[in-house]
Parts: C-alpha cells; structure tokens; sequence
C-alpha cells in the first residue's frame, strides 16, 4: 500500500470497474414491498379473526344445543376413551399391516392389467378382453359387498388349499377392488406420455418392452405418485371394512367396547386414529401434486 492510499478507500480492481456499480433497490421498488408485506399481514388477520369466529360460532352452537349433555355422555366419555383406547390401538396396527400387504399387492396387480391394456397384438386379445372384463366388473361392485362376497364365498367353496382365515380374505378382497382403480390410474399414465417418446425409442432400435421399461413407464409413474396416494388414502380407511368378517382390527375393537357400555366414544378412538394416518399422507399428496404443477409450469424443479 502506497502513501498516497488509504486503508479505508482502498483501489478498486480492474474486475470491480467492469462490474459496474452494485444494484441498488430504488424507493419505489422499498414501497412496493412494504405494501405487499402489509397486505400479507392484513390477510392473515383477516383470516385468523374470521377462524376463531367461526370456531367459537360453532362450539356456543353445538353446547347450547338441548341434546350436548347427553351427546357429551355418549360420544365424548374420558372414561371409555381411556379404557377403549389400547385395545382398539391394537387393532389398527392389524389395519396397518393389512393396508401395506394390500397396498403391495394392488400396485403389482394394477400394474400388470394396466400394461396387458397395452398390448396391441391380436394374439393378446384374450388377455386385453379380460383385463376390461376385470376393471369394468370390480370398478362395478362396492368393495363391502365384493367383501362379503369373498369373505364368504370362498370358504363356501371348500376347495383345497382355499384361504380360511378372514384377513387374507379381507385383504383379497380389498386388493381385487383397488387392483381394478388403480390399474385405470396406471393407464392413464401411461397414455399420457407424448407419442413421440415411443417413436423416438423405437428409432433407436428399442422392443415394446425396453421402450416401455426405460421410457414411458418412468414418466407415467412420477405423473401418477398423487392420484395414486389418494386412492391409497381410501384404502387405509377401507381396511375397516374387513370388520364384517369378524377380524379384530380398530372398528370391531371399538364395537366390542361399545357394545359393554353402550357408549359410542371407543368409535370416537377408532375414528382419531384413521385421521392421525390419513390426514399426513393428504397433505403428502397435496405437496406432491404441487411440485408436479411447479414442473409443469417451469416455477421448480421436482
């Protein structure tokens, strides 16, 4: 450093000077921000003062109703929450193992039907007219009475080696009528990726099936990821319907208790613990199909 140099003001370089001077927010750009802050600010006011309203309008009208007292006896008991609450906790846990084989096996199954939709040969006609003859049939049949249908006509059947216990019933059940959705989800993945990825692999020399493999198939998936947590979302509250062939899963738990006291809070726990699992994986879903609109429109990436 020369005499004639400050510590203070020090030579700007040659790299400095072709940068040019550094960008500066102008006053209007300082006033534009503050008023979109304080019309931020604004909004979320608003928006709390007209929740706690709302909030507070319904719970004066809900216990100054002539019949609280005894809806507060009946479903809101601490004390058949407290005695309700570890046995029918026990029995969601076989709602969960049900709904992750079920939801397994319906992903494969749906998969499978959905690609043999696909086949465009003649020799597979038989194999297309019976994957349309599936989904259209069990897409038809409400999954409670596709349940009694197998729960109960399977074991009717007596055939060797015919599953007896009503889980792997239930769960059978519950795989062929959610196979059948999601194999049309997994379809309209599928037919949603542009023709020319198909003609662009084939131009490079790819089979139907590499084609498939490499190409279209890892397109339709990522498009498919939020439709297909929702259905699966339905599924995980489906699972009590297995109830009605006696397994002890959180409905039938909450109904037993229910029965002993005549109170209806064990199905207040039953209902609390379907929400605690179903609630996050909506709000995954809704993350999801956000990032996938962000890609779509160049506003992020996934």
């Amino acid at each position: 450093m020369t005499d004639g140099q400050s510590a203070a003001s020090p030579v700007p370089s040659q790299d400095a000077e072709q940068a040019g001077p550094a960008w500066v927010k102008s006053e209007r750009q300082h006033r534009r921000e503050a008023e979109l802050r304080g019309r931020a600010r604004r909004s979320i006011s608003i928006a709390t003062a007209s929740t706690i309203v709302v909030v507070v309008a319904l719970v004066i009208g809900i216990t100054s109703s002539p019949g609280w007292p005894r809806v507060r006896e009946t479903f809101l008991s601490p004390e058949a929450f407290v005695a309700a609450l570890p046995d029918v906790l026990r029995g969601f846990l076989l709602n969960i193992e049900m709904f992750l084989v079920a939801e397994v096996l319906i992903l494969v199954l749906g998969l499978l039907v959905a690609l043999v939709r696909g086949l465009r040969a003649p020799v597979f006609f038989p194999l297309r007219a019976l994957a349309v003859v599936y989904t259209d049939v069990f897409r038809g049949i409400p999954t409670i009475l596709l349940i009694y249908l197998v729960g109960f006509g399977i074991p009717a059947l007596q055939l060797q080696g015919a599953p007896s216990d009503p889980v792997i019933l239930g769960v059978i059940a519950l795989v062929l009528s959610y196979g059948a959705y999601v194999a049309e989800v997994f379809r309209a993945g599928i037919e949603s990726v542009h023709p020319s990825q198909r003609a662009a692999a084939r131009s490079l020399a790819l089979s139907h099936g590499q084609t498939m493999r490499h190409v279209v198939l890892p397109q339709a998936v990522r498009r498919v990821i939020p439709p297909l947590l929702n259905d699966f979302a339905s599924l995980q509250k489906d699972t009590a319907l297995v109830s009605v062939l006696g397994p002890l899963e959180a409905l039938r738990q909450a109904q037993i208790h229910k029965d002993l006291d005549f109170n209806f809070t064990p199905y207040l726990v039953a209902a609390l613990l379907f929400i605690a699992l179903t609630v996050p994986m909506a709000r995954f879903t809704d993350h999801l199909a956000a990032r996938a609109a962000r890609r779509r429109t160049g506003g992020g990436t996934a």
